[in-house]
């Protein structure tokens, strides 16, 4: 569903530590928790895993312990006496993050009713960590009224978080609800954990996001736009997800797909954007105008492709309307808005006078002209401006990462 390129510890710097304990509980699913541990490790994250006795049965504890480059641990560890301390206890405190991937409609039941008879469920009652939880079964299985009350008690803690279910062709051939969330969503989320510690701080919050550029038509096929791809838009509301918010994402052409849980409203101009955002303002807490508007359109539009040698030796521009200005005008007390100076040079003077014109709340002043940073790149690097006067410089690292660096900075 989504696939947010992460980078290790940079993003990661209000974290203590990187430490996941992946449980894989018994289903065919399993198989998909290998690349969720090796992107961890990859990530540079350090990785322990714990099998219950059904996920041997289709995974190896070889194959999770070559890649997590630690011994992957089973119920056989669990009660052999090889320890200075208990092993569920010294797992469950070394844990910053915990997920559970695939979760069985078993062990589900198990989390919900506070029981523990193997090293997995024994390891989350003795730990006090967020636990992610990723459930993967048959269809009729995730539906069955006992499983969902089950799901809906353990989704009542605060320690458990969920990526939930997509749908699809499962490995029993039946197409529907119950598949596992795909690897890269799940370490998504896991990033995002390991930053907020699994604190809900956006919780009863509306984020309005704008994300990617505008498309200002000269006639059906050519147009006026720019680089963005919408990938920091993207990761600003996949971030506020993660914190608890009510997300709308208001989005220009972009080939991405959106994480379940996020409103989006897709459209095309300026013009529509702004409209968009008008009509969304009244009911959001932060507004976050990431998207790279276009300044001017054609003043005039084709419905017909213009033929070559029709096409205006200089072409007529009208400016479109100022979305940010017009929404810092509206905006109520309450509502914080946090505007995007995409800028090469001196990125702060411009980026200063944006922030002071139009009213805003911040600003992130955003390099273009750097390796790995602005359109088009997984990675980014700001410097934060508010009008009161603060100013922190965001060094190179993911957009997820920035998109939480962004919020702790408002909040």
């Amino acid at each position: 569903m989504i696939a947010l390129a992460l980078n290790s510890t940079s993003q990661n710097s209000h974290a203590k530590s990187n430490r996941v304990l992946v449980g894989v509980g018994g289903g065919i699913a399993a198989y998909k928790v290998c690349e969720v541990v090796s992107t961890l490790f990859k990530g540079g994250v350090e990785v322990r895993v714990i099998l219950t006795r059904s996920a041997q049965e289709f995974i190896t504890p070889l194959t999770l312990a070559t890649l997590s480059r630690h011994p992957a641990y089973t119920d056989k560890d669990f009660w052999q006496p090889t320890h200075s301390r208990p092993l569920h206890i010294e797992l469950g405190e070394w844990a910053d993050v915990m997920v559970i991937a695939p979760l069985s409609a078993n062990t589900l039941a198990k989390l919900a009713y506070g029981m523990a008879d193997n090293l997995l469920t024994n390891t989350v009652l003795a730990s006090t960590c967020p636990v992610l939880l990723a459930p993967a079964m048959n269809t009729d299985m995730w539906e069955q009224l006992s499983v969902q009350r089950n799901w809906q008690q353990v989704l009542t803690d605060y320690r458990y978080h969920s990526v939930g279910t997509s749908s699809g062709l499962l490995a029993c051939d039946r197409i529907g609800a119950g598949r596992l969330a795909e690897p890269l969503e799940i370490v998504t989320y896991i990033q995002s954990l390991l930053h907020t510690q699994g604190t809900r701080d956006l919780a009863g919050k509306r984020v309005l996001i704008s994300a990617g550029g505008t498309r200002e038509y000269l006639d059906p096929v050519r147009f006026i736009g720019n680089p963005s791809t919408g990938k920091m838009g993207l990761a600003l509301a996949v971030a506020a997800l993660h914190r608890g918010a009510s997300v709308t994402l208001v989005r220009g052409p972009a080939s991405w797909d959106v994480p379940l849980g996020v409103k989006t409203i897709s459209v095309v101009s300026a013009k529509q954007m702004h409209q968009t955002m008008l009509e969304c303002l009244p009911n959001a807490d932060v507004i976050v105008m990431s998207a790279a508007v276009a300044d001017v359109k054609p003043r005039d539009y084709s419905t017909e492709k213009l033929p070559k040698r029709s096409l205006p030796q200089a072409l007529p521009l009208e400016p479109v309307p100022d979305i940010v200005a017009q929404l810092a005008q509206l905006k109520q007390p309450h509502q914080i808005l946090i505007g995007f100076a995409a800028q090469t040079g001196d990125i702060v003077k411009p980026a200063l006078e944006k922030l002071q014109n139009k009213k805003l709340d911040a600003i992130v002043a955003n390099p273009i002209d750097q390796p790995d940073s602005g359109f088009g790149s997984d990675q980014n690097q700001a410097i934060f401006l508010d009008r009161k006067g603060r100013e922190q410089a965001i060094a190179p690292c993911s957009k997820l990462a920035m998109a939480h660096q962004l919020f702790d900075f408002v909040k």
